[in-house]
């Protein structure tokens, strides 16, 4: 199985010098997580929605990007292409052939080679991760820094009850961001006020005014931006059964809740393509 059979063909992609807001449009149309960037044809870096939410002030695509990415050949295995997004801690891969773009290989990619394989093996503890949640009334902004801090792309969100209500994910925060354009001013002075030097104490003063655009959350709770229609799964689930729920469903993580409907863990698709590197071992 090649990465040329499961990579996307048909690349959403930017250019340098370009805008940083058409790529936060591209990003809310589209729902993908981050787009390559392109100068003269060939691949410079690669923009996603991380970079935007940690640099909300930065427009510089240049500056928002990161250069030089990982890359695959299109004619790698999908077990080469699960071992590199693993090793570079990253979600896509653009794909090379003769220094063109030709494709992108990401994590939902190899999520629907799985489903079609049809693992038997129980995720269990082997592919589940330890989380934490969020309560309902949690302010969008906060939800923002706590994502950027503990580096979950996905967090549940939990009634006063406990019980499981929703997931609010990085691309839930994008489509509800907007871009803020503020005006910022700058005093500067050539003294003090104590400054027994300064002519009847009167200071050259130098007022600059700059403007700052900046992509910002609304202050509303997250159980107003959050996923309701949560699709859950249970210790015993299947790999396969699992990857091919996410695919249906869109979706880049699945609840997992024991037999009273409690969360105990998530499933994250990027922890549930090491099947992949296993297989490859064997």
């Amino acid at each position: 199985m090649k990465v040329a059979d499961f990579m996307t063909s048909d690349v959403v992609s930017v250019e340098i010098p370009g805008n940083r807001d058409d790529v936060l449009k591209i990003l809310k149309r589209t729902g993908i997580s981050g787009v390559p960037v392109i100068k003269e044809r060939k691949l410079v870096g690669i923009i996603t929605r991380k970079d935007l939410l940690r640099k909300a002030e930065e427009t510089q695509l240049g500056l928002l990007m990161t250069a030089d990415p990982a890359t695959i050949l299109p004619d790698a295995t999908i077990q080469e292409a699960a071992k590199a997004l693993l090793t570079h801690g990253v979600r896509r891969l653009p794909v090379i052939e003769d220094n063109i773009l030709v494709g992108l290989i990401s994590v939902a990619d190899l999520i629907h080679a799985i489903a079609q394989m049809k693992i038997k093996t129980e995720i269990k503890e082997l592919y589940t991760s330890q989380t934490f949640a969020l309560w309902e009334e949690t302010p969008l902004p906060l939800v923002g820094r706590i994502m950027e801090i503990s580096g979950f792309e996905a967090i549940p969100i939990l009634d006063g009850e406990s019980k499981l209500q929703g997931i609010i994910s990085e691309r839930d925060l994008i489509r509800h961001s907007s871009i803020e354009d503020t005006v910022e001013v700058s005093d500067f002075s050539n003294g003090t006020d104590d400054d027994e030097w300064t002519w009847e104490s009167i200071r050259d003063m130098h007022t600059i005014s700059y403007g700052i655009s900046r992509i910002q959350l609304p202050e509303r709770p997250v159980k107003t931006a959050m996923v309701k229609n949560v699709v859950a799964v249970p210790q015993n689930a299947e790999v396969s059964e699992c990857a091919l729920k996410m695919k249906r469903a869109r979706v880049d993580q699945l609840p997992v809740v024991n037999g009273d409907k409690r969360l105990i863990a998530m499933l994250f698709d990027k922890e549930l393509i090491k099947v992949l590197c296993a297989a490859d071992a064997q």
